[in-house]
């Protein structure tokens, strides 16, 4: 991926940055230090330190056999982001990013978060370097994620309810920037996915990144070859361009990211930007832009509070326009069914987010010709889920 971004944070047209003139300046120095940590040998040791011993990496790359017995045209396997501590792959950006935050002399951290796994995943690695911490979360996934609220409670992190909007996601990255323009001498901002200015699309993809470079080596010492397909579901999409990354080159790897289509795509309740919106520039970046007919931002509705996003990162519309992944969508209904397959066939119960991806592998299954190969990201666990969905099952 020769000069992407380029020096703007560009990816080709998507991306850039957008901002307050007050960030500027704090963007630069950022962008800056992040390079320069890139090639910090003391600063790559103590991150991968934390993500062995603390975070549990590197995860598995799991065989499921009786779901792929079921599905039979597939051979599945499933990174099991699950698995590390807090439940989800947020450990991985939050981890490099506090430790990012202490180079900066940063003593406060806030972070905005819609399943309360990134808000956890922060509150986590702000807790371990003894750092401030705030999140901001939508009043409505407060209620409806009120396991992670507690846990964030728990751990020393204050979290302010947004009732501002459609009091989701959207509106809880709008406090958390409101914020940071207030307070940015001393305050750090953690971003959860791959979206916002430049540079944090490219800094989170790169803390992401280890999940498919384990992955590619893990299925290459397998199965002696590359598989067909990788699936991971999109909100953000980080988890998604955490898995991709590694095999962008690897032409003949089909890449599928899964968005959520809530009641369905054709009507007003969805979270799919890359199957059906325009673009658009929201919180510092240019992408795929959920948007009413005048140019306002639409509410973005799905069943999992961490796909419930109007926008994508910018890398995720830069690889549909040069046709590098294909972006579906799977409704909430088709989610649950998601789940309950995965939990009855390998006794793994998903995170909702992730039950997109799982949902999706019927409809593949349907679409090859022949057996195939594919990685799926099991970005995180559904324990914080049940609440909600407990009437669905």
């Amino acid at each position: 991926m020769k000069n992407i971004p380029d020096k703007t944070g560009h990816f080709g047209e998507f991306g850039g940055r957008y901002v307050p003139e007050t960030l500027m300046s704090l963007l630069e120095d950022l962008e800056k230090i992040f390079k320069s940590l890139k090639s910090d040998k003391a600063f790559q040791k103590e991150f991968n330190y934390y993500l062995k011993e603390y975070a549990g990496r590197p995860t598995n790359l799991y065989l499921a056999e009786r779901l792929s017995a079921h599905l039979k045209t597939l051979k599945v396997y499933l990174k099991r982001e699950d698995l590390l501590h807090t439940g989800a792959h947020k450990i991985n950006n939050t981890l490099g990013q506090v430790l990012v935050a202490k180079r900066m002399g940063k003593t406060r951290i806030i972070a905005e978060t819609g399943a309360g796994q990134h808000g956890v995943a922060t509150a986590t690695a702000a807790a371990l370097m003894g750092l401030e911490c705030v999140v901001y979360m939508g009043a409505e996934d407060v209620e409806r994620q009120s396991l992670n609220v507690y846990r964030m409670r728990l751990l020393g992190t204050e979290v302010i309810p947004v009732t501002s909007g459609s009091q989701t996601l959207k509106d809880a990255m709008n406090e958390a920037i409101r914020d940071w323009v207030t307070n940015v001498r001393n305050t750090f901002y953690i971003i959860g996915s791959v979206a916002g200015p430049h540079p944090y699309p490219v800094m989170v993809r790169e803390f992401q990144a280890m999940i498919g470079q384990e992955a590619r080596r893990q299925f290459l010492a397998k199965e002696k070859h590359l598989p067909n397909y990788l699936l991971a579901c999109v909100g953000g999409g980080s988890n998604a361009m955490g898995l991709f990354h590694a095999f962008f080159e690897d032409k003949n790897v089909k890449m599928i990211g899964v968005e959520a289509a809530g009641t369905g795509l054709n009507t007003e309740h969805h979270a799919a930007p890359l199957s059906k919106a325009p673009i658009g520039v929201l919180h510092g970046s240019k992408s795929r832009l959920m948007q009413t007919k005048d140019g306002q931002i639409q509410i973005a509705h799905s069943i999992a509070a961490g796909l419930d996003y109007p926008g994508v990162g910018p890398e995720h519309a830069y690889y549909q326009k040069i046709g590098r992944a294909e972006y579906v969508a799977v409704t909430d209904k088709e989610a649950i069914k998601g789940l309950k397959l995965l939990s009855e066939k390998e006794g793994i119960i998903p995170a909702m987010e992730t039950s997109h991806a799982i949902a999706y592998l019927e409809k593949l299954a349907r679409r090859v010709k022949r057996k195939s190969s594919v990685i799926v990201c099991l970005s995180g666990r559904g324990d914080k889920d049940m609440g909600q969905i407990k009437d669905f099952i």
